[in-house]
């Protein structure tokens, strides 16, 4: 029983010592505080390990330096309008122009459009600037009119632009090959298929060259359209807020529309003189025509006597087919004759 006791102290002691020297090892050694022998040493605790998944959820992080991947500078282009009224547009416009050469950019278009009797003034710009300037530019655009309007917009091209990269390397690459497939060629038709290769891979790598090229231009200079316009409008001008203002503008406007109507009759009367001449020579076409079907309808008219020969004539012909005697139409005749001669003598 007494063995069987000591045993378990034994086991309860060695327990305790194994114990003691884990700690020892997890813990720090501090250097003593002045007066203390060496071997006084405190233990720091260890510090408290984070709960297992915490650290996961944090980004993780990359060492360009160690070999990590390289992060692609986001590429995006940014193109925008502004609206702005100004006392003088044109002159604004010259300003802004200014002010675009200023920070480095160029003008890809201007419209300017001086003000008329129907049209107000108006200036319109497309302007190319720094993109990493672009917001201060238009908010600088404040002291030169009243902006009444901004839209930007920004697209992301970082895809678009890495697939570019990727093909360029690629092709240059396969022409360095070719290249050199075609420094050590030893026969004619290697030669020539080299080339051929060489030729087409060219063509593609400078078109995605070209391309790239325009896209960097696009993403380091952003487009704004620029629409300047004045203050107030000819409507505005024109609208009465009282009675005698209403009067005036009702005298202008008919003054206006005398002025339109003058104008359009002097235009007017050109071709009304062309009209009337125009409809004389049809009529007088139309009534020579109908006089000659008319004359030739109708034909010459003959005379009384050559009527009344023409009727004996045709009564000698119609008693010499009934079979009259000769005498008898002889006599007849000639008594006809003399009737007849009897009666113009009276009739005289």
């Amino acid at each position: 029983m007494r063995k069987l006791a000591v045993l378990c102290i034994g086991l309860l002691g060695l327990t305790l010592l194994v114990g003691c020297g884990s700690d020892t090892d997890n813990a720090k050694r501090v250097p003593p505080p002045p007066g203390r022998p060496e071997s006084y040493a405190t233990v720091e605790p260890a510090p408290a390990s984070a709960p297992p998944g915490l650290r996961d959820q944090g980004p993780a992080r990359k060492d360009n330096a160690a070999g990590g991947e390289t992060v692609t500078t986001r590429k995006e282009v940014v193109t925008g309008s502004v609206e702005m009224t100004a006392g003088k547009p044109i002159d604004t416009a010259s300003k802004i122009a200014d002010r675009v050469r200023e920070v480095g950019g160029r003008i890809d278009s201007r419209t300017e459009q001086p003000g008329t009797d129907d049209a107000d003034p108006s200036a319109t710009l497309t302007i190319r600037i720094p993109a990493d300037k672009t917001d201060t530019f238009i908010d600088g655009l404040g002291g030169l009119g009243k902006v009444t309007r901004v839209h930007t917009n920004r697209d992301d091209v970082t895809m678009q632009w890495e697939d570019l990269d990727a093909k360029i390397k690629a092709l240059q690459a396969s022409v360095d090959r070719l290249r050199g497939l075609i420094a050590g060629a030893t026969n004619t038709a290697d030669l020539i298929n080299a080339e051929q290769a060489l030729s087409s891979r060219q063509g593609e790598l400078d078109s995605l060259t070209a391309q790239k090229r325009h896209l960097d231009d696009e993403v380091a200079l952003s487009t704004l359209n620029i629409d300047i316009t004045t203050a107030t409008t000819k409507a505005q001008e024109d609208r009465a807020d009282n009675f005698w203002e209403g009067i005036v503008t009702g005298w202008h406007s008919l003054v206006d529309w005398l002025k339109d109507a003058v104008v359009f009759t002097g235009k007017a009367l050109p071709w009304l003189g062309f009209l009337v001449v125009l409809a004389a020579v049809i009529w007088g076409v139309l009534r020579t025509v109908l006089r000659r079907k008319k004359s030739g309808a109708g034909g010459p008219t003959p005379s009384p006597a050559a009527a009344s020969g023409s009727t004996a004539a045709a009564g000698a012909q119609s008693s010499a087919s009934a079979g009259t005697p000769a005498g008898t139409g002889t006599s007849a005749g000639t008594g006809s004759s003399a009737g007849s001669a009897s009666s113009a003598e009276s009739e005289s």
